[in-house]
């Protein structure tokens, strides 16, 4: 066979595959115009199906683009996930999220308490570690012993009955830093979560600091942990929020040992609360300056420090029932009075009138050492003598009204104090005498106190038993505590100051 032209090849039919293809196309064309419902209710469905099958597939998520590729999303790229249990599945060893708690409760209707953790040189090491509360020349000693309440006062045994002792330390004055440090980090109403926190409190132990290099002619000693503080503090971040008009503290010193003013012949003291960081925070402290308000004056620390209310009853009734046989009593230290100071005219005054004073000179008796030396007389005494000190208020002032004797008051400055604590009218729980007139004569103590008629005394007496409670600081020992004493009172008040200014700043 002779094979076929080139051209004869050209002129080939088409591939069958394509005339089959061509033929299907135009079968169906036909069918669809011979059955248009038909191919109508087809296409109907279909749609259908293709719109909810769509709605049930998740829309794409695309992260920003400026957003960084998590890492185990780049792993898991490449690696197979491995398998996870379920959301409610449980999962050994998971650390859980917890939900901080809520800033006001039924509990702590005033808010939240975060104590920072200061670095140990601002609070722990500045407490003298070795020393006794029996050491009566240093005023350090018994400041850390039984978090700042002190040993047990165990010489009462000999004065008063049954356990009435077992609530008496010998409390040194000058504890209130610790006491309050201890107390609040038990309280109830502390949190480990500062944004749950209505208030910041600082545990730094100014009196301490300060305290050291009084007697020193050295400022820039008394100055130097108040700075390294106040630098550490505005670095923190919830400080920075408020300028520390959310933080308070407590100072176990009078307010004038830290008002050093720039005048070189007024070199006393710290200039702590002078400084620009401290003007905004609120601070506890055993005596304020009146006119500043960030100043919270709250009672001495004393020896008494019941643990329930019902050590508080036993002792009210103890002294409300006590025998008293001497008018009034003066106790007080003349080793460092000047000739003309107030107190050596009255202790010399109460020597004279021995019938009727019972004198306690502290310079020749152990005072500090042995609390029955005080608390025997002012048991005794229907009144005690009070006299503007170094300052405008003292200890002894607590001491006098704890037995139950009745505060006389020479200058009106004392009244200016402790207004959280002390009865609103001043005359209902005190007596006053104008100093200047003592001095000169035209005023006698006794004959005015002798004026007073037995039920105006159980009167007043009854006036100062009653504020016991808002003057001790208790010590709960991990139990349930009964009653409101001076921390919970001084406490409850701060707190409730700054969330009201909170609320106020919120409002505006």
């Amino acid at each position: 066979m002779v094979p076929a032209s080139p051209e004869a090849q050209t002129m080939k039919k088409p591939p069958k595959s394509t005339n089959f293809l061509k033929n299907t196309v135009n079968l169906i064309r036909i069918h669809i115009s011979t059955h248009p419902r038909f191919w109508l209710f087809i296409t109907f469905l279909w749609v259908q199906g293709l719109i909810i099958s769509i709605a049930r597939t998740p829309p794409a998520c695309f992260p920003e683009r400026t957003a960084p590729v998590p890492v185990a999303a780049a792993v898991s790229a490449v690696v197979p996930i491995p398998y996870l249990p379920p959301h409610d599945a449980a999962v050994p060893n998971a650390t859980k999220t917890e939900t901080p708690p809520a800033r006001y409760t039924e509990e702590c209707p005033s808010g939240r308490i975060y104590a920072y953790d200061l670095p140990s040189t601002f609070n722990k090491d500045l407490v003298l570690p070795n020393c006794t509360d029996l050491d009566r020349w240093n005023w350090e000693c018994g400041i850390i012993s039984n978090h700042g309440y002190g040993r047990a006062a165990a010489e009462l045994r000999r004065i008063l009955p049954e356990d009435l002792h077992k609530s008496w330390y010998r409390t040194n004055q000058y504890t209130l830093e610790i006491l309050f440090h201890h107390r609040i980090l038990k309280h109830k109403c502390r949190t480990l979560e500062p944004e749950s926190a209505t208030a910041f409190y600082i545990p730094f132990y100014a009196g301490l600091a300060v305290g050291k290099h009084l007697w020193m002619n050295d400022t820039a000693a008394r100055d130097r942990h108040c700075k390294m503080m106040l630098r550490w503090v505005r670095n923190q971040t919830y400080w920075k929020k408020s300028n520390g008009s959310d933080h308070f503290m407590t100072i176990g010193r009078i307010t004038w040992d830290f008002r050093r003013l720039t005048d070189p012949g007024r070199s006393w003291g710290s200039s702590f609360l002078n400084m620009p960081l401290m003007q905004k925070v609120s601070r506890f402290i055993i005596e304020k300056y009146p006119g500043d308000e960030m100043d919270v004056s709250v009672p001495y620390p004393t020896g008494f420090h019941p643990k329930t209310k019902d050590n508080i009853i036993e002792w009210q009734n103890f002294i409300r029932d006590y025998n008293r046989s001497t008018l009034f009593t003066f106790i007080g230290d003349t080793r460092n009075w000047a000739d003309n100071d107030f107190r050596r005219f009255l202790m010399n005054y109460c020597q004279k009138e021995s019938g009727s004073c019972r004198p306690v000179d502290c310079a020749a008796s152990e005072c500090s050492t042995d609390l029955s030396v005080i608390l025997s007389p002012l048991l005794g005494s229907e009144f005690c003598l009070q006299p503007k000190g170094d300052s405008f208020t003292s200890r002894a002032v607590f001491d006098c009204m704890l037995a139950g004797s009745i505060p006389v008051f020479f200058t009106k400055t004392a009244y200016e104090q402790y207004e959280w604590f002390f009865p609103g009218e001043p005359e209902s729980y005190s007596v006053f005498i104008n100093q200047e007139e003592v001095r000169n004569g035209t005023a006698s103590v006794k004959q005015i106190l002798t004026r007073y008629s037995k039920e105006e005394i159980k009167w007043k007496r009854e006036k100062v038993i009653e504020t016991i409670p808002r003057i001790t600081y208790a010590k709960p020992n991990g139990g349930i505590k009964s009653f409101k004493d001076a921390f919970d009172i001084a406490l409850d008040g701060v707190l409730e100051r700054i969330k009201e200014e909170k609320e106020w700043a919120d409002f505006l």
